[in-house]
């Protein structure tokens, strides 16, 4: 068994870690932690009680050195990276579920705060299985995703090629509220999500030079990429439709399919596809439909597992040399 440690057991993707850790055939659980310590994880999260009642300690890196090989962090930007800087040095391999090591310095630093672990940019892998699976596994920082970004990516690999570059790309992103984490505002609240949708930060979402980024890396091209979010009436899931023009006209459904063939956590639908049936899973449902030029992608994932917690866990997999979905639920919460 390989000991491990999840700090930030507060949120939500803390709790969804621990709840697939708990499991877990390889992984122990031997740390939790959250930013005042002094706690006990039933009290925490009150729907642990009888499955796992661990003291949930105030993180130190020094502590989680002595006890685990890889740490899990589901912390706020800024706060993670302090944490990642310290546990690196100590020989602890790090999974971040922040935006800390995501971006290039100068986007991060415009889109987020300062960066007071530079170094460590360069040693950060960007945690997408399907696009770098292979440095993943010889990586000791990984660079979760965000949800946004991972739904996004995973519809535009197979088509970025065929993509006319001189046209715009719009993906229509529409997502749970739990995305955002626990921490409530005035668009997350009950009474503005409740029976209601509407987009949020146009084009200016932090998710977008993410976005952005990676495909320009990926496709060495200029893409231009317009984003724009929606909340939903919903506690879990993500839907994200892509628009985008051809170079030509081309057979995407036979594209899509040999592009994901032997990929185990993608699944390609024939029929459009919905939250529901990836709710509670790391499967990415994929659908796509072109009319001439003009395509149309859809994705499907659950925001806070395949979007956070249950990728993180494929990370760790991998960089531990397990199979890639191992302890990771394959059953959709339906109905």
């Amino acid at each position: 068994m390989i000991d491990v440690a999840v700090i930030g057991a507060s949120g939500y993707t803390g709790l969804e870690l621990i709840k697939l850790l708990i499991n877990h055939p390889k992984f122990n659980i031997a740390y939790i932690a959250n930013s005042e310590g002094d706690i006990k994880l039933s009290q925490l999260h009150p729907s642990l009680q009888s499955v796992l009642d661990m003291d949930v300690k105030k993180a130190d890196t020094k502590e989680v050195a002595e006890v685990a090989e890889v740490a899990f962090l589901a912390l706020p930007h800024k706060t993670s990276m302090g944490f990642a800087s310290k546990l690196l040095k100590l020989g602890v391999k790090v999974v971040d579920l922040s935006a800390d090591y995501r971006l290039e310095l100068d986007t991060y630093e415009r889109y987020y705060t300062t960066h007071t672990d530079v170094d460590n940019l360069k040693n950060a892998v960007y945690g997408l299985p399907e696009l770098n699976r292979d440095k993943i596994a010889k990586s000791s920082l990984i660079a979760n995703p965000g949800c946004y970004p991972t739904a996004s990516l995973l519809g535009l690999l197979p088509f970025l090629e065929y993509i006319d570059e001189s046209c715009e790309i719009f993906i229509d992103a529409k997502s749970s509220p739990s995305g955002a984490g626990k921490k409530l505002s005035e668009t997350t609240q009950f009474m503005s999500v409740n029976d209601n949708t509407f987009i949020y930060n146009p084009i200016k979402h932090r998710h977008a030079p993410e976005i952005i980024q990676m495909a320009k890396l990926i496709s060495n091209k200029n893409l231009k990429i317009n984003f724009v979010p929606s909340l939903i009436p919903a506690s879990r899931g993500m839907l994200v439709n892509i628009y985008a023009t051809l170079k030509n006209s081309i057979d995407t459904q036979t594209i899509l399919s040999e592009f994901y063939q032997k990929e185990k956590m993608v699944r390609v639908k024939k029929e459009p596809v919905d939250i529901k049936n990836t709710a509670g899973t790391n499967f990415a449902d994929i659908f796509t439909i072109n009319n001439d030029k003009a395509l149309i992608i859809s994705v499907s994932i659950d925001n806070l597992l395949r979007g956070s917690s249950s990728q993180a866990l494929a990370n760790a997999n991998i960089m531990m040399g397990f199979d890639e979905d191992l302890g990771i639920n394959h059953i959709a919460y339906v109905p």
